[in-house]
């Protein structure tokens, strides 16, 4: 029995010293590819791409911001952070300084939207963002508010947003039955609601078929031709008998409305 023993523990043993020797092997071999992040900020592109190619790292320019600090085309700001530990292979997002701002910004509120950007873009600025809101008795297409405000200075990023001034949305209504009301009244109905009156015109007169005479000789019927009452032009008192929109149409205030009468 000593002798299996003692193997058994020699296998058991060779086996921990195996698994302690991977999990160690793995660990060197994880960490070995990890790198600090230096601190590139201040530098040009060039030297800290240098820097961080020699590491493993790549490097990312998102981003330029004006900086009375930093001077133009360095580095200034990186992340990740200096200090920080990553993989080689990863990619290090930098904003590159642009300087001291050399342009105010211009007083674009009571522009319309193309004057406003084109003010904006003809002193190197740039459009970030616009959005839109609708304000009583403002006309449309007009320039209410902006950030940054005029005449800022030392301002981070050359972005500027509007907000333009927006046409009221119509109010919607739905198409009445005009049919067997007057001309007159329903004009006046129309005019009060909002609406316009376009065409009216007059439906085609009802033809009358008189009754057929008889020939006295060989009681041959003679043929008579029908008989068609003369159209009249629309009045006041000529009565819709059609309508565009149909009755129960979804409609706009301001919507013109075709009648035909008779």
């Amino acid at each position: 029995m000593k002798p299996l023993f003692r193997i058994v523990f020699l296998a058991l043993a060779m086996l921990l010293v195996a698994m302690v020797s991977g999990l160690m092997a793995m660990r060197f071999a994880i960490h070995g590819q990890e790198v600090q992040v230096p601190g590139i900020v201040g530098m040009t592109p060039g030297e800290a791409e240098r820097t961080l190619t020699g590491l493993g790292l790549e490097m990312n320019v998102e981003r330029q911001y004006y900086s009375p600090q930093i001077p133009e085309g360095r580095i200034m700001m990186q992340l990740p952070m200096p200090g920080i530990k990553v993989r080689r292979g990863w990619e290090v997002r930098v904003a590159q300084s642009m300087g001291p701002q050399r342009v105010s910004i211009p007083d674009v509120t009571g522009e319309t939207e193309r004057a406003a950007e084109m003010n904006i873009r003809r002193r190197g600025l740039e459009l970030s963002s616009t959005a839109e809101i609708q304000v009583a008795g403002t006309p449309p297409n007009q320039v209410l508010a902006q950030s940054p405000p005029a005449n800022t200075s030392q301002v981070a990023a050359p972005r500027t947003s509007l907000l333009i001034s927006e046409a009221p949305t119509p109010a919607a209504f739905v198409m009445p039955n005009l049919v067997g009301q007057s001309l007159g009244a329903a004009t006046r109905a129309l005019q009060d609601a909002g609406f316009k009156l376009g065409n009216v015109t007059v439906a085609p007169p009802v033809s009358t078929q008189p009754q057929a005479a008889t020939s006295p000789v060989a009681n041959a019927p003679i043929s008579v031709a029908p008989i068609t009452a003369p159209a009249s032009q629309p009045g006041p008192a000529s009565v819709i008998v059609a309508q565009t929109p149909p009755t129960g149409q979804k409609i706009l205030a301001g919507a013109v409305v075709n009648l035909e009468v008779r």
